[in-house]
C-alpha cells in the first residue's frame, strides 16, 4: 500500500455517526456487527465474510468474548485469536438473540452467506451515503490499528503487541497501517 492510495481511518465522531445511521436502516443489527467487526476487531472484507458462528461460540454453543479466527478464513494463513471489544461483544449478542447459531455469522437478505467482494461493495455504499470520501473496507481495519497504536503503551505494550493484534507477519507491515497524526507530533515537541 502507497502512503497515497490507503484507506482513511475514522474518528470517534464519525464511528459514532457510522453506527446511527446504521441503527435505523434495515438490517440494523447485522449492519452494526459487519462495521464493528471491521472497526474494532480489525477485521478483513473477506473474514468479515467467511467468520461462522463456531468461531464465536464455545464446545457448548454458548457466545464468547473471543473470536477464533480460522486461517480458511483468513488472508492467507493469519488466522488466530481475536478479541473483542465490548461494543462488539453487545452488538454480536443482541444480533446473535433467537438465532441458531450454525454457518455463517454474515448472511445476506436472502439467508446466504456474503462474499468478501459484497462486504467490500457494502462498505462502499455506506461510506457513499455518509459522504465520508477516501473510506473503503479497510478503513475499520486501518482505525483499530492506528487505536490500537496510539493506546497500547499505556497497559505497558509495543508495538509488536499490535502487530500480533492486527496478525500480521511482520512489525514493518503494522507500521504501514498506522496512521501519523500531525496533533501527536507538534504536541511531544511541546
Amino acid at each position: 500500500m502507497s502512503l497515497g492510495k490507503q484507506a482513511k481511518t475514522l474518528n470517534e465522531t464519525q464511528q459514532k455517526v457510522i453506527l446511527s445511521h446504521l441503527d435505523t436502516g434495515r438490517h440494523s443489527q447485522r449492519n452494526q456487527v459487519i462495521f464493528l467487526l471491521s472497526c474494532d476487531a480489525a477485521l478483513r472484507a473477506k473474514e468479515v465474510a467467511e467468520l461462522t458462528w463456531e468461531m464465536l461460540t464455545d464446545g457448548e454453543g454458548n457466545l464468547t468474548d473471543e473470536i477464533r479466527l480460522q486461517d480458511k478464513a483468513s488472508k492467507g494463513r493469519s488466522g488466530g485469536l481475536v478479541y473483542q471489544s465490548k461494543r462488539l461483544q453487545t452488538a454480536i449478542h443482541r444480533y446473535a438473540e433467537g438465532k441458531v447459531l450454525k454457518g455463517r455469522v454474515i448472511t445476506s437478505q436472502r439467508g446466504g452467506g456474503m462474499t468478501a467482494q459484497t462486504v467490500i461493495n457494502w462498505f462502499y455504499c455506506l461510506y457513499q451515503e455518509l459522504g465520508y470520501e477516501g473510506c473503503s473496507s479497510h478503513s475499520g481495519r486501518r482505525t483499530a490499528i492506528t487505536r490500537w497504536a496510539r493506546n497500547i503503551h499505556s497497559v505497558g505494550g509495543t508495538l509488536v503487541d499490535v502487530s500480533r493484534l492486527a496478525r500480521h507477519s511482520s512489525v514493518s507491515m503494522t507500521q504501514r497501517y498506522i496512521e501519523v497524526s500531525e496533533e501527536c507530533c507538534r504536541k511531544v515537541i511541546g
